[in-house]
């Protein structure tokens, strides 16, 4: 399946969480999410207020000031580099059709060269019973 998700801004933290919710209901397994560009990402975040901006800053700030040598447009290879660092993909465990994330984890979409209509293939993994392991 693929979900099709607006970004508004140049960059933006966009919480994918209660969309994905709702794909999820009655399901149980491991769904792979993965973004089908090069200047988006997607992993799980902390959103308490102002943590989103917090989050695209620090990324920023990891970047040094070069002379980039991208043909196509070199002021946009930190778009690039910010989406290759994050990654593109992410799995979520479902069990009985609820995501199975920590307290204040939330599943965003990093949008760096937006505004844009962002693909994301979202594919069901296994959903084999549960079994018990001791360490």
């Amino acid at each position: 399946m693929i979900l099709t998700i607006p970004s508004t801004k140049k960059r933006e933290v966009i919480d994918l969480t209660n969309v994905l919710a709702e794909q999820f209901r009655g399901k149980s397994g491991h769904f792979y999410l993965f973004v089908q560009h090069t200047t988006a990402a997607i992993t799980a975040a902390d959103l308490d207020p102002g943590t989103d901006l917090d989050l695209l800053d620090a990324l920023q700030g990891m970047l040094p000031q070069l002379q980039w040598r991208h043909p196509h447009d070199p002021a946009h290879t930190p778009d690039h580099l910010l989406a290759s660092i994050i990654g593109p993909g992410l799995v979520v465990a479902v069990k009985d059709g609820a995501m199975q994330l920590g307290t204040w984890q939330r599943i965003v979409l990093l949008e760096f060269n937006g505004p844009q209509q962002r693909a994301i293939d979202v594919s069901l993994i296994g959903g084999a019973p549960e079994q018990q392991f001791e360490l």
